[in-house]
């Protein structure tokens, strides 16, 4: 192919890429049809070999770590998102590349064939992304009429625009060859105008977009607030700003996971400045899943499922699981793929049913072994049926003494102790007991099959605002988790003088959450290192060997540079 048609087809592919990025997306929002740039990224990380996705999944947590750009979920999500528009809008260059060079070899009455060829192929992709195994409900029907609409004038715009800036006589008539250049030129620039103009539309309309999906979860949320039955009061401790020193506690339950009284939790020595709120708010909650857009779920027709070796499947609403006895407990949850010192780790209080209490009533027979949990999302998990009998594992659908927010699952989704994250699935729709070891979606791509959380600590806050200018002492302070094993003791090292103890802020909120630390340090001017590390409830200490978050989470000691 010519150099001037290659450029058109590169420019006429990606400028009606972004229109279909900009009508899909308002169709997503308003109407809930498929969007179909972040549908072909999700197809594309669940088909890609494991291998590939934990190199690209771990090459990014290392390059936002390093950037710095704000919490380590949301900037993933936006890069993520990203990467599924520059997706999208390759594969539609691509074809508008095929077009250009088909149609510099074929007759002008053929041409209209071609441009329908590739929007058919397209549009074909794009109906297989959205029903394959694992997509995200929806009417099959209605979802094929949009596509072939949104492809149909996809195709449209782009046989329109060629014809539009094709001389005539350009295949056939060489003697008009500077006339074609000259006009390709021009072509070529009102091309790249459209394209700015398209792109400052896709802008707006994707502001607009987003602003109307925070709108819909925020309807949602306050929806399912007004309808259930039991509900907790607001928790008041929160919020992102230095911990009080007298948090609120909401009310817990009584069994092995319950928190100490107010009048023990009001004694503890106070948090260093800096250190991170116990309790973490609900906006300030990580996210990681496998979807760029959480799935929105209708509560009113939703249904919980438990069936397979039992002697009595359940089927269950919303309302009736609210109707039964709950519990609450604070619970810190990390993801396995933290980096050492990530934020991808949050404490909250979360408020249930026991799951033990579903299983009996269903009925375990004698060759049940564990149970596979399967999600709106495609997301799938297994676990092993003691942790499922564990009277702190809980089927959960508030958090923080208000309803799930949509992003962490709404309507319900499952706490299990001393496991990270990717054994946990959110927005879950039915389990099935099996008598063997089930299938895992993260255990399918090479992590850990236990995911049994590291013992790790970190420092938080910022030292040069942490010195008493009174006492000449600085103050140090963090947090240290070792699941549900608790935490024993935490010991701080300022360049290379002896380990010392820090001061443990307990008891925690309970048996499954982070421990805060505190160490007050005489200050020294001059610049130094500052080192942590923690001994689980067992007293073992944390692995202190340098280790990526692949496969079985990040482990080493956190040090920390800094100048008086």
């Amino acid at each position: 192919m010519r150099r001037f048609p290659l450029i058109i087809g590169i420019l006429v592919g990606l400028l009606t890429g972004v229109v279909v990025v900009v009508l899909t997306y308002l169709g997503s929002n308003y109407v809930r049809l498929p969007f179909v740039p972040f549908d072909l990224f999700e197809f594309t990380i669940r088909v890609l070999p494991g291998a590939v996705v934990n190199f690209g999944l771990g090459t990014m947590i290392q390059i936002l770590t390093v950037l710095r750009m704000g919490p380590l979920d949301q900037t993933a999500k936006l890069a993520e998102m990203a990467l599924a528009i520059a997706e999208f809008l390759a594969l539609s260059t691509v074809g508008g590349v095929v077009i250009a060079f088909f149609n510099e070899r074929t007759r002008p009455s053929h041409r209209p064939l071609v441009v329908s060829t590739v929007a058919g192929v397209l549009f074909i992709l794009a109906f297989l992304i959205e029903t394959f195994p694992g997509a995200k409900a929806g009417t099959i029907i209605v979802d094929a009429i949009w596509l072939a609409f949104v492809y149909g004038v996809w195709g449209l715009t782009v046989g329109w625009i060629l014809h539009k800036t094709a001389p005539a006589g350009i295949i056939t008539h060489e003697d008009v060859e500077h006339t074609r250049v000259d006009q390709t030129r021009r072509n070529i620039l009102y091309l790249g105008g459209m394209a700015v103009v398209a792109a400052a539309a896709s802008a707006i309309g994707i502001t607009e977009a987003l602003d109307a999906n925070h709108q819909a979860a925020a309807e949602a949320q306050k929806s399912a607030a007004g309808t259930r039955t039991g509900a907790l009061p607001a928790a008041q401790a929160t919020t992102t700003a230095t911990p009080a020193p007298t948090p609120v506690v909401l009310p817990t339950s009584s069994g092995p996971a319950a928190s100490p009284s107010q009048v023990v939790l009001q004694a503890r020595i106070k948090p260093a400045p800096g250190t991170r709120p116990e309790i973490t708010a609900n906006k300030d909650f990580y996210r990681v899943d496998i979807n760029l857009l959480p799935p929105s779920v209708d509560a009113s027709t939703w249904r919980l499922t438990l069936n397979g070796l039992v002697q009595k499947p359940i089927t269950l609403t919303l309302d009736q699981i609210r109707a039964r006895p709950s519990f609450s407990q604070y619970i810190t949850l990390e993801c396995i793929s933290n980096p050492l010192g990530g934020d991808l780790i949050s404490t909250t209080l979360y408020t249930g049913i026991r799951l033990k209490d579903l299983l009996q009533e269903a009925g375990l027979k004698p060759a049940a072994k564990a149970l596979a949990i399967q999600a709106v999302d495609g997301f799938y998990e297994s676990v092993p049926m003691a942790d499922m009998m564990d009277e702190r594992t809980l089927l959960v659908y508030e958090m923080n003494g208000k309803p799930l927010p949509v992003e962490h699952g709404f309507p319900l989704r499952i706490y299990i102790p001393n496991r990270y994250g990717m054994k946990q699935p959110k927005w879950i729709t039915s389990m099935e007991v099996l008598d063997h070891d089930g299938p895992g979606y993260w255990v399918d791509r090479g992590w850990s099959a236990q995911a049994i959380p590291q013992t790790t600590s970190v420092i938080d806050g910022d030292t040069t605002a942490s010195v008493n200018q009174t006492s000449h002492m600085m103050s140090f302070g963090g947090i240290a988790y070792a699941g549900a094993r608790g935490i024993s003791k935490v010991e701080v090292q300022v360049d290379s003088h002896p380990w010392e103890a820090a001061q443990l802020r307990i008891p925690p909120l309970s048996q499954l959450t982070w421990v805060q630390w505190r160490y007050d340090w005489p200050v020294q001017p001059g610049d130094h290192q500052l080192s942590v590390r923690a001994y689980d409830g067992h007293g073992k200490m944390q692995n202190v060997q340098m280790n990526p978050e692949f496969p079985d989470g990040a482990t080493g000691i956190f040090s920390w540079a800094f100048k008086v």
